[in-house]
């Protein structure tokens, strides 16, 4: 039997069996707590970069259908899981996870005690790791992890970013712009009943938004780091230009970007948040919302500064959305769109909707 393994750059070797495409992948190795959603998972562009362990211990037992992808392709660059589902149920087609991998060229390796796995990862924090099939070369590969930046400390965004400016009309009233960090389809799903869209790049200057004449702006989900010089230099400071002019609306990694662009700063966290589970207080109440991300806004940086946190995660208090005191502006760090997860905050796209529509009188 063919033997797989996931090497950790603290020395940490796991064995397993290998399925899915066959090479070596470097990458930040994460975990996601979600029961469900491994193939909604995989085709997120906010796991750029990203060696994905699913926690639940059974994985592709429902098959793959291409209605549930979030994007165009895979973009973990592997994935980790207990046991993967060889027979899935033929509900949705009958299509297994080893063939999606496979034709998407990323690699699985199964037969790992995922829950050891994400324990060590809780009390060590993030790690950088690979997957292998080459036993020989296990010592050169810890070494060369230890040497290799974070994925994050490259420009994730610029590669999933749509690079053309993309037209959608829906035969509304009132158009509005997305700056895409790394949008997944579900926005333009939630937008479609309420707006005609306008889709920017990431790296779109505010003049080219505003002669598009839209009423508002959402800041996309999206890989990496909010701080990244790129980024400080592209979206947030369009973010910046445009806060006096239109409502605007970020989310996740938008939540980021509006962050700093009004003067706040992020910090990478020990392990972040991914799972359909994370509970977040608001407005007296806890709501319980799906999630990925692997940074937060450093609400003390926001001392003196014309942002406020209104929404905080109840399990380790980090922010979980931020309101201008003036201006149309406010942002949520998890997805309202996501599926599979829970909708329950899918009224802030009607905030934003009354924000855009008020903007324009």
């Amino acid at each position: 039997m063919a033997k797989s393994y996931l090497v950790l750059e603290d020395g940490s070797v796991f064995e397993g069996e290998p399925f899915g495409y066959r090479e070596t992948v470097v990458g930040e190795v994460v975990f996601s707590t979600a029961m469900s959603g491994y193939q909604e998972s995989l085709t997120d562009p906010s796991y750029r970069g990203q060696i994905l362990i699913m926690a639940y211990p059974l994985v592709g037992n429902y098959g793959i259908n291409d209605e549930y992808s979030h994007s165009d392709r895979v973009h973990t660059r592997g994935l980790v899981v207990r046991e993967y589902c060889k027979d899935p149920s033929p509900m949705y087609g009958g299509r297994t996870l080893d063939e999606f991998l496979k034709s998407n060229k990323v690699p699985g390796i199964s037969g790992i005690d995922t829950r050891d796995l994400v324990i060590k990862i809780r009390t060590a924090g993030t790690l950088k790791g690979a997957i292998t099939e080459d036993p020989e070369g296990i010592e050169e590969l810890i070494r060369d992890l230890k040497r290799r930046p974070f994925p994050s400390e490259s420009d994730l965004v610029g590669e999933v970013s749509t690079k053309l400016i993309e037209k959608y009309d829906f035969g509304k009233d009132v158009r509005i712009g997305l700056l895409d960090c790394g949008d997944k389809s579900g926005s333009l799903r939630d937008l479609a009943p309420r707006f005609n869209v306008t889709v920017f790049p990431y790296d779109t200057p505010a003049d080219v938004i505003l002669e598009h004449k839209v009423a508002g702006i959402i800041v996309s989900n999206g890989p990496g780091d909010p701080s990244h010089p790129v980024i400080l230099n592209t979206a947030a400071r369009t973010v910046a230009d445009l806060s006096s002019g239109m409502p605007i609306f970020g989310i996740c990694f938008g939540s980021q970007v509006v962050g700093v662009a009004m003067g706040g700063k992020t910090y990478k966290m020990k392990f972040g948040h991914r799972g359909s589970n994370q509970p977040v207080k608001y407005d007296g109440r806890v709501f319980i919302t799906s999630q990925n991300h692997g940074f937060a806004v450093d609400e003390s940086s926001l001392e003196g500064k014309d942002l406020i946190a209104d929404q905080i995660n109840v399990n380790d208090g980090t922010v979980e959305g931020l309101r201008h005191r003036d201006l149309p502006i406010f942002t949520s760090q998890y997805r309202q769109e996501v599926s599979p997860g829970p909708w329950d905050t899918s009224f802030l796209f009607d905030r934003f909707e009354k924000a855009a529509k008020e903007g324009r009188r």
